[in-house]
């Protein structure tokens, strides 16, 4: 005795067409509807907000639908946002190694205005403290070190103002949904109101809907936009720090020497490694 063949779901597929449509043709003959398609359920679920009349007829709720597409243009700036800051605040931006190195070589050389010149024509934050610290080397170390200071503080507030902006959107993205809910709460009860407690569940989609599609837009806006806040936030603090540390290393060639240290012996000075050498006479 054979085994009987397996019948794939390709060949049972017009079969099931055909009874299918045998099926809606009678009963179209005894006079029965075929049930409705559901059209843009997917759409009018997340991208408007529709209401239900009495008489069975749909219309576009403008006032949920304009708070909706709000929500959908802020989440556009938001995916924007993210991807700008997130590629100004990478670490060559504020701490090229390459600058760094460059620029020590310089200093170690004595060569000063080439120094100068080079943090001059870069435009990572090293160069920006570097180009401030440099300036007041004819007014000692003492000015430097507070040159070095000042442009480190005005950086790292320069770059966290920027970046304050993803705060700012996922602080406001949920109060716009919140916004909505109550809009669409107060539109839901409405239609119990006029109906005298018995309203159609149909007849409240509308507002229950508006609320809390409102919602879903206004928290998948704000998660992501405070955590990316967090995390930039943590990079520039940390990076920023670095900067500043390196600076000051760099620097530490015009430390003044002490009583009696010979010309161009300054102790040695601590390079980023962490090992110290003869400064250079």
């Amino acid at each position: 005795m054979t085994s009987p063949r397996s019948i794939s779901p390709a060949r049972l597929l017009p079969g099931a067409l055909l009874l299918a449509g045998i099926a809606s043709a009678s009963a179209l003959a005894q006079g029965e509807a075929p049930p409705p398609a559901v059209e843009g359920s997917f759409a009018s679920t997340f991208f408007y907000s529709t209401t239900a009349a009495p008489d069975g007829t749909t219309s576009i709720e403008w006032v949920g639908s304009l708070m909706i597409w709000l929500l959908l243009a802020l989440s556009l700036v938001n995916i924007g946002l993210i991807g700008q800051l997130a590629m100004t605040n990478r670490r060559p931006q504020i701490l090229p190694t390459a600058l760094a190195e460059r620029l020590r070589t310089l200093l170690e050389g004595g060569k000063y205005r080439e120094a100068i010149e080079l943090a001059g024509g870069d435009r990572s934050d090293l160069a920006r403290i570097m180009r401030v610290s440099l300036g007041q080397a004819s007014f000692g170390f003492a000015a430097m070190l507070r040159a070095l200071e000042q442009a480190s503080e005005e950086v790292v507030t320069d770059r966290l103002r920027r970046v304050e902006s993803l705060n700012i959107l996922g602080q406001v993205s949920p109060m716009i949904g919140l916004f909505g809910t109550v809009y669409g709460m107060i539109v839901a009860f409405r239609s119990i109101a006029e109906s005298g407690g018995n309203a159609d569940p149909v007849l409240l989609a509308g507002g229950i809907g508006t609320a809390l599609v409102t919602t879903f837009w206004g928290l998948l806006i704000a998660i992501p936009a405070l955590a990316a806040y967090a995390t930039l936030r943590n990079r520039i603090d940390s990076v920023a720090t670095e900067a500043s540390l390196e600076a000051q290393s760099l620097i530490e060639k015009f430390r003044p020497r002490p009583n009696g240290a010979k010309e161009g012996d300054s102790g040695g000075e601590r390079r980023a490694g962490g090992d110290r050498r003869e400064a250079p006479r």
